[in-house]
């Protein structure tokens, strides 16, 4: 078993016991993902698929939700009023096969 520091490196957190306690600095790449959310425009209403326990907790804190079909958006409106979204609609009878 290897252990991950090692006790020969002055670097490391076990090489000098009575140095104390440490913080190790973990450096990644910042990455930011493409979301598109609702305009509140006409041009796209459909009833999208989302969890209802996502919508609830969007009811209650005002977060956006992801459907399944990548769509970003805070509902506000009643889905019974719109047409399924067809790309929800394939991606859930995928999933159900």
């Amino acid at each position: 078993m290897t252990s991950m520091f090692d006790l020969e490196d002055p670097v490391s957190p076990l090489s000098d016991p009575d140095q104390g306690t440490g913080t190790a600095v973990l450096e990644r790449p910042e990455t930011q993902e493409e979301t598109k959310r609702d305009d509140g425009g006409e041009a796209d209403r459909f009833a999208h698929y989302v969890s209802k326990e996502r919508i609830n907790e969007s009811r209650l804190t005002g977060r956006p939700v992801v459907a399944l079909c990548g769509k970003v958006w805070v509902p506000k409106r009643d889905p019974s009023q719109y047409p399924v979204c067809p790309d929800c609609k394939r991606i859930y009878d995928e999933m159900m096969r």
